[in-house]
């Protein structure tokens, strides 16, 4: 692989390479996300906890609000995200829109409301955990970066064309996800004649759009979107595609895979029932390259990761010592 070429401008097919590696015991060199608030070494996964602030998101909507709807109850959404460290999260990412196919609007105003207090409980709290808030709105990007969020998770790839400049701004890092269109109507539009070349290319030009705006690559991680405008094969593809999509845009990946749609076609369960399609669908996507998973089953993913970073260790211990 001639690493002096920019990804983007390479075939998918060329950007396959060895130095790729797929198990947590192989993961090589070193590199880190910068984020405002420092940065996160991503030569170990990491585990992206959800905090949805919402009442209607697809699997733990209502949950963290009180029975107006207005804003999140502060101090349950405060015990919930304290829990999700003291289990094992990197990272808090928290949610004020659910961008579930058919959602209903939420206004900037009602999405900030949501947010923003308990991003400012969290903060003065004292955690050194960085927190993500997930938002297509730069607007809401700009009030949660002033209050102390450390990342924008953007599952609209940069649809709001401030959204980059206000990234380049604070320093955040950026989660960049791959969606053709609207949340509300993205499963309208599912058809892909080279699903990993297409999205990767896609991912690439708001890669590149990020960095006209001032955002630096080291600040960037890539989703390419399970779930979001693509059937239950695709988003399956898509789960243990992470090498792939690294290779195509140099950028690591998030795979955000925990309780979807696609988990129920595969396994005929609820969303309710998933939890263990969840935890494995997270297992594989760091066996298949992935930097970063954003789950809902903290503990549990935890645990097996560490299990497999345990066993990955084990094997290559065993074939050194053969070796030798």
């Amino acid at each position: 692989m001639d690493i002096g070429r920019d990804p983007c401008k390479v075939s998918v097919s060329a950007r396959r390479s060895p130095e790729y590696t797929h198990g947590m015991g192989d993961r090589r060199g070193s590199r880190a996300w910068r984020h405002a608030h420092g940065a996160l070494d991503l030569c170990t996964p990491r585990v992206m906890a959800i905090v949805n602030l919402t009442p209607d998101s697809f699997f733990d909507g209502g949950h963290l609000m009180p029975e107006d709807g207005v804003g999140p109850n502060l101090s349950v959404a405060a015990r919930r995200a304290f829990g999700l460290l003291e289990a094992g999260a990197d990272i808090l990412d928290l949610g004020g829109e659910s961008t579930r196919p058919g959602a209903s609007f939420v206004s900037p105003e009602d999405e900030a409301r949501r947010v923003l207090p308990v991003l400012r409980r969290l903060r003065e709290s004292g955690i050194s955990a960085p927190i993500s808030v997930d938002t297509r709105r730069a607007s809401v990007a700009r009030r949660a970066l002033a209050d102390g969020a450390a990342i924008i998770n953007d599952v609209s790839g940069l649809a709001d064309p401030e959204m980059a400049d206000v990234v380049a701004e604070s320093g955040a890092g950026l989660v960049i996800s791959h969606l053709r269109g609207e949340p509300a109507t993205m499963q309208n539009s599912v058809d892909f004649h080279d699903l990993f070349a297409e999205v990767a290319d896609e991912l690439c030009e708001r890669i590149a759009l990020a960095q006209r705006a001032g955002v630096a690559r080291a600040q960037i991680v890539v989703d390419p979107g399970v779930g979001f405008g693509k059937d239950a094969e695709q988003s399956a593809a898509l789960a243990v595609g992470a090498a792939h999509i690294e290779a195509a845009t140099g950028c690591p990946v998030l795979i955000g895979a925990s309780r979807k749609s696609f988990l129920g076609v595969l396994t005929g369960r609820p969303v309710e029932e998933r939890k263990e399609a969840s935890v494995l669908a997270a297992v594989a996507a760091i066996q298949h390259g992935a930097a970063l998973v954003r789950v809902h089953d903290v503990r549990e993913t935890v645990e097996a990761l560490r299990l497999l970073g345990a066993l990955d260790l084990a094997l290559l211990r065993a074939q050194r010592g053969a070796a030798s």
